[in-house]
């Protein structure tokens, strides 16, 4: 692998280059390929058209251009073996893509001995038939840049609303990486620092070329006290890599935006710099004016000031709503759970690996998130923040257990009205009193009367084995001295175990 090379600032996009190719095959012109690598196998691309007649071209050209020349600086077509070979040898120094030759008024055939050179130094060579004009070949030229600009120009575009689109969708980092890879046709990944797939979309490609992303991955994300360029690219067994960095978060912390294709596209850096935007609002933490007073706020508790006192700073009503996630198909890292909150409108965060807890205002609608398993609390105010963590993480473990993707904690006045909180919770202590010792004994418990008596499920929902589920029971009913067969006890032990 090629060291990788560390792309400047955007600018204006040149003129995108004209296969060569696409001119040979203009009937108009009658151009034909007479020596030198094949134009459509070498992808041979052309920059510019420019005529000289000059015995060395080298001066006059800055790369990528079809040379013109009638051949009238050629001494004689006899002969001109060592001259011809050094004319070509300058031409492909300077960089030239292909050289046109014309037949007439100077030569009535090509040169054997410019056909053998181009043959050694590996450049085109294409015969101009005498009824085509030098300025024909370079207006067909200027058309195809024309035409290839309004197609980059479109491509652009038609790219940026898509990806908008994408990114206003519920999950909407890996639908902007299916929309960025769908576009260029490439692998689009999000690497974390340690390496690991936040979100990926497309066909993956062989381990080399990820390895070799993942690595360039690396040189647009800054060490401490460095810097590093926004973008990189390199090569990979025939394939194009590219590295992207995405803003927000501390330098040593943020994720790169990694691309791996084959031929790009004109256009296709201006449709991944815009990706790269868009991952970064959607994944980098940014505080507004609610958010700075909603983090004041928790701060505040986290320094000992009471629920009341800094409620006003939560917004309007002061409900709140508690949402466990678990990630299906794998941990969820701190930046899935970024995705996460900003898909569900919210930066009140905390991640983890097996669930990630968000703080929402009550009377937002929850809707399911693609690839997540939620659970929702009640509406609660400040100071019931824990019994609304309770309910969502009962919720999470009833939405795993009947493997639905959204389960809302429902509680309706019913018998509970009848109760007072404080008579409530002495009933429950004193009935449920021998278990409370053992919190597995309790959560078990739970489960297992809200999933109905279901093994399974409660096997599922708690991650252990269907046999220490009913090892669990039988110990909380032996316990209890209760026949947890009965639908009497199941009723009178869940209503403890709401207040517990």
């Amino acid at each position: 692998m090629t060291p990788p090379r560390q792309d400047p600032a955007p600018a204006t996009p040149p003129t995108p280059p004209i296969p060569l190719a696409a001119l040979l095959a203009l009937p108009d012109l009658g151009l034909r390929q007479v020596a030198g690598p094949s134009a459509a196998e070498r992808d041979v691309r052309v920059q510019w058209v420019h005529t000289s007649e000059m015995e060395d071209p080298f001066p006059y050209l800055l790369g990528g251009e079809l040379l013109l020349t009638a051949g009238v600086h050629f001494a004689s077509a006899e002969g001109a073996g060592a001259y011809l070979d050094r004319y070509v040898a300058r031409t492909v120094e300077a960089g030239a893509s292909a050289l046109g030759f014309g037949l007439a008024p100077v030569h009535d055939e090509t040169p054997a001995a410019l056909l053998a050179a181009c043959d050694r130094h590996g450049l085109p060579l294409v015969e101009v038939p005498p009824r085509t004009p030098f300025t024909a070949v370079a207006r067909a030229v200027w058309q195809a840049m024309d035409e290839a600009r309004v197609r980059e120009l479109r491509h652009v575009t038609e790219s940026q609303q898509a990806l908008a689109a994408a990114a206003a969708r519920p999950d909407p980092v890996p639908s902007v990486l299916r929309r960025l890879a769908g576009r260029l046709g490439a692998w689009a990944a999000l690497i974390a620092p340690d390496g690991s797939e936040v979100y990926a979309a497309g066909s993956a490609p062989d381990p080399g070329a990820r390895a070799a992303a993942v690595r360039l991955a690396g040189v647009v994300r800054p060490a401490p006290d460095a810097h590093a360029p926004s973008s990189a690219t390199d090569s990979h067994a025939g394939t194009r890599l590219s590295a992207y960095a995405l803003a927000g978060g501390a330098p040593s912390e943020r994720p790169a935006l990694v691309l791996v294709t084959g031929r790009p596209d004109p256009g296709d850096h201006a449709v991944a710099n815009v990706a790269a935007v868009l991952l970064s609002l959607l994944t980098g933490p940014h505080l507004g004016s609610a958010e700075a007073g909603r983090s004041s706020a928790l701060v505040r508790l986290l320094l000992g000031a009471a629920p009341e006192e800094a409620a006003p700073l939560l917004g309007s009503g002061s409900r709140w709503a508690v949402v466990h996630a678990r990630r299906r198909g794998g941990p969820a890292g701190p930046l899935a759970a970024a995705a996460l909150g900003t898909a569900m409108g919210t930066a009140l965060i905390e991640p983890g690996d097996a669930v990630v807890r968000l703080l929402l205002p009550a009377g937002r609608e929850v809707t399911a998130q693609p690839g997540w398993t939620l659970g929702v609390s009640g509406p609660v105010v400040v100071a019931a923040l824990v019994t609304g963590d309770g309910q969502a993480a009962a919720a999470l473990r009833r939405a795993i257990g009947t493997r639905a993707p959204l389960v809302v904690h429902r509680a309706g006045p019913g018998m509970t009205g009848l109760v007072t909180p404080d008579d409530a919770r002495a009933s429950a202590e004193d009935l449920l009193a021998p278990v409370t010792d053992s919190p597995a004994l309790v959560e078990t418990l739970r489960t297992w009367i809200g999933l109905h008596g279901s093994w399974d499920r409660t096997a599922v929902a708690l991650e252990v084995h269907r046999n220490t589920v009913r090892q669990r029971i039988g110990r909380a009913a032996a316990l209890l001295g209760a026949d947890l067969d009965d639908p009497d006890v199941r009723m009178e032990l869940w209503f403890a175990l709401r207040w517990l």
